[in-house]
């Protein structure tokens, strides 16, 4: 058994297998073991991915394994689940997937797996707070990919609008991972000036286009699919950078899927917030100061979710 910073792999379709690569790629750890249903898929993945360590930074050990193997791992990434067909609604799809997800944590947590959890499939906010609920785990260690590739989009869009690099580009995309989503423009800054005082003096920014940047990176999801029928790059590399955060025990401040519990004024939901990210989860969700307008539409974010939990749990 290799020793250090093991990783459990369950899905690896468009989004699990990118995670992969970005994983062997960025040398965050030391072990993957990568699981899916559709075991010739998984073990095809683990070839090819094996092919290319040779030109990797650092040497990461990729193995096909089944739910077993689970047990001395530090992190299980869930991947896994079925994805939206055509005519299909969001509930009925909530619906399949918390059917396969019951499965997923039963069978991991009979493995004696003692780690964190970090769950990307889709919808993301109620299908971590399923695995909360499946788990019976320490809310700390259930985590979402939440709004992080929002975020990542957010400023992405506004670095190209204000010509920085969107490193330099500090703000957040908060609430369900979905169309009830909202950015906190009342914190963002650039270089440390805060985006609305941008606005006041320099007649070539407006409002009116920080609005359509929001609209873009809301529907940026939708653009995607319809290009090329999915999106996993950008959320692949987002739970690369939530893995690094958890293994490498960072206390960076990363917009995950979490628990509420009062931060806000919301109680027993899962959703998109910064949250200090460590070895033990989520330390502690960041209370941002939202105007009362953000505010609103925070409270509709987590009602929108709360009425989607509501019939299972």
């Amino acid at each position: 058994m290799v020793k250090g910073n093991r990783v459990a792999l369950i899905g690896t379709g468009f989004v699990g297998s990118s995670y992969a690569f970005g994983l062997l790629n960025q040398g965050v750890a030391d072990e993957l073991i990568m699981i899916d249903l559709n075991e010739e898929k998984a073990k095809g993945d683990v070839l090819d991915l094996n092919h290319g360590k040779v030109f990797a930074q650092q040497s990461l050990n990729i193995s096909f394994g089944t739910y077993e193997d689970c047990k001395d791992v530090d992190l299980v990434v869930i991947c896994a689940g079925a994805n939206q067909k055509p005519g299909e609604t969001r509930l009925q799809l909530v619906e399949k997937n918390l059917k396969i997800f019951h499965s997923i944590v039963t069978q991991v947590v009979d493995s004696g797996f003692d780690g964190i959890f970090l769950v990307a499939t889709n919808p993301v906010d109620v299908l971590t707070y399923a695995v909360w609920k499946y788990s019976g785990f320490p809310k700390e260690r259930v985590i979402g990919s939440g709004t992080i590739l929002d975020t990542a989009r957010f400023r992405y869009l506004l670095g190209e609008y204000f010509q920085v690099a969107p490193q330099n580009v500090h703000g957040y995309i908060i609430g369900e991972h979905g169309d009830s989503e909202l950015p906190v423009y009342s914190s963002v800054d650039v270089g440390g000036v805060a985006v609305l005082d941008m606005i006041k003096k320099h007649p070539q920014y407006t409002q009116e286009d920080l609005d359509d940047i929001f609209v873009n990176v809301r529907d940026a999801a939708y653009q995607i699919i319809n290009s090329k029928g999915a999106t996993y790059y950008g959320i692949a590399m987002g739970l690369v950078r939530i893995t690094r955060a958890i293994l490498h025990n960072e206390n960076s401040i990363l917009t995950v899927s979490a628990l509420m519990e009062g931060q806000y004024g919301e109680d027993d939901v899962y959703i998109g917030v910064p949250a200090v990210i460590n070895r033990s989860g989520v330390r502690e969700v960041i209370e941002l100061n939202l105007s009362d307008k953000e505010k609103e539409q925070f409270a509709h974010s987590a009602n929108v979710l709360r009425e989607i939990l509501k019939p299972h749990f």
